[in-house]
């Protein structure tokens, strides 16, 4: 099947190994064209898991080295992680070839079909992933684009689970990022809208983009809690601005369910936040597709998860001697203590030894004061740690005058000896030697549990993690 609104030429994906790129460039392949990728890991030499997943689909990959340019081609594809000197841009420019935007590639991508989009400041991935396998699970075939794999789709032959080819005609669940305000590029049938919270912007400034945002969803939107008075000025009050009604509860073990719409909704993901991202899936389900609520909650019970969303890696005494083992890809005060909360036991029978890798000098300067909060309440009244390991320097012209250090430095001085900072994380290596020393400190009943985004080495620490822990 060509896809009308793209042609079926040669596509070029720069930086094919961020888990948004990647998913796109899978997409790609639908169009019947030519898709080549480069990414710098891959130059560096090292081997990334995606990389595996991209040749299976029938990517190409090559150096980032303008190989990957001819003219006369469709376009080459970027994202705003992708330097103005990068040698693939410098090659295009040089050759006339077109320069797109992922994200307007991606709405060329879905234009003329059925969009059900999915944004919010967090759990974005986690709900469209719910909403393609509950989509899936009721026979509706869906086609999705995600930022994080489902695990049960990205353990099957040939696919990253990022990206599922659906049904002609059959609904699009896709995740829009507001990191860059690409999503205002889209104009979805429905829409979720998770939640809204500081992260790439001020705050005044992200409530007035998600507000815009919701002026372009033509059927309705599904609210996650405190978004509908955020955004219900700015829409027509003919456009339903609908949040779930459900009462919530949390049981003696910790997890949690909700009495919404005659039955009870539960998700195997641990945490309130994710019974609430399992809650905007079911009700768009309902609203947009007519799904018999019923059927949506027994589909979402066996919801199986998104790799790097609370993704358990090695746990229980028969895996991992008693210590659970959790990779995340928190990196934003309000991800990481809903992550931290999430896995924490509802006993404090054990402690939670978490690990964090700033994911750039700009956010962690730009929210240095909610980081030190968070950490701060998280560490205080309980025996947890934390291992602070250094900002992930993706090259560039970032100001590189704040470090993990000046994190530290912000914490209570009677909380600071249980906060290890990490010297170095960029020698190959460097993740099994931090995994012994944590494992070393690890005691049966506490949970590990590594958070980050960008570093494509954090899943490997976790792992390496779980087989330390497990000797």
């Amino acid at each position: 099947m060509n896809l009308p609104c793209l042609g079926n030429g040669h596509w070029h994906v720069a930086g094919v190994g961020g888990v948004g790129m990647s998913a796109l460039a899978q997409a790609l392949r639908w169009t019947g064209g030519r898709v080549t990728g480069s990414d710098r890991f891959l130059d560096r030499g090292t081997e990334l898991p995606v990389f595996a997943t991209l040749r299976a689909a029938g990517v190409e990959l090559v150096p980032q080295n303008s190989v990957g340019i001819e003219p006369g081609m469709e376009a080459l594809v970027y994202s705003t992680a992708i330097e103005d000197d990068n040698p693939d841009i410098v090659a295009a420019r040089a050759a006339n070839v077109p320069i797109r935007h992922r994200a307007e590639v991606l709405s060329a991508l879905v234009e003329g079909e059925r969009l059900l989009a999915v944004a919010g400041t967090a759990g974005k991935t986690t709900t469209t992933g719910m909403l393609a396998w509950a989509l899936e699970r009721v026979g509706a075939d869906p086609w999705m684009v995600d930022g994080g794999g489902l695990v049960a789709w990205a353990s099957s032959e040939g696919g990253g689970g990022n990206v599922r080819r659906g049904a002609p005609g059959a609904p699009w669940a896709v995740e829009l990022d507001e990191s860059d305000r690409s999503f205002l590029r889209f104009h979805p049938a429905w829409s979720i809208i998770t939640n809204i919270s500081q992260d790439h912007f001020e705050l005044d400034e992200v409530r007035r983009l998600f507000a815009e945002y919701a002026t372009h969803a033509t059927e309705g939107i599904v609210c996650g809690p405190g978004v509908a008075e955020i955004i219900r000025p700015a829409v027509p009050a003919s456009l339903p601005v609908v949040t779930p009604d459900a009462t919530l509860a949390q049981a003696s073990d910790g997890t949690w369910s909700a009495a919404w719409r005659d039955t009870i909704l539960s998700v195997p993901s641990p945490g309130r936040h994710n019974l609430w991202n399992a809650l905007c899936a079911a009700e768009l389900c309902v609203q947009a597709q007519q799904v018999a609520p019923a059927d949506v909650a027994a589909a979402l019970r066996t919801f199986p998860g998104i790799v790097r969303r609370l993704e358990e890696v090695g746990g229980g005494p028969a895996a991992s001697g008693g210590i659970r083992v959790l990779d995340d890809y928190a990196h934003n005060p309000a991800k990481i203590a809903a992550a931290w909360l999430a896995v924490r036991p509802a006993d404090h029978a054990g402690r939670v030894l978490g690990l964090w890798r700033p994911h750039g000098y700009g956010p962690l300067r730009s929210m240095l004061g909610e980081f030190a909060e968070t950490f701060s309440n998280l560490l205080c009244d309980n025996a947890d740690e934390l291992w602070l390991l250094p900002v992930f320097d993706a090259g560039g012209t970032a100001s590189r005058t704040i470090s993990s250090a000046d994190l530290r430095n912000r914490l209570p001085p009677d909380l600071r000896n249980r906060v290890h900072l990490v010297s170095e994380a960029t020698s190959p290596g460097w993740h099994e030697s931090l995994a012994a020393q944590v494992a070393a400190q690890a005691r049966l009943g506490d949970t590990v549990l590594v958070m980050g985004a960008r570093d494509p080495a954090l899943p490997l620490l976790a792992r390496a993690t779980a087989r330390h822990c497990a000797r």
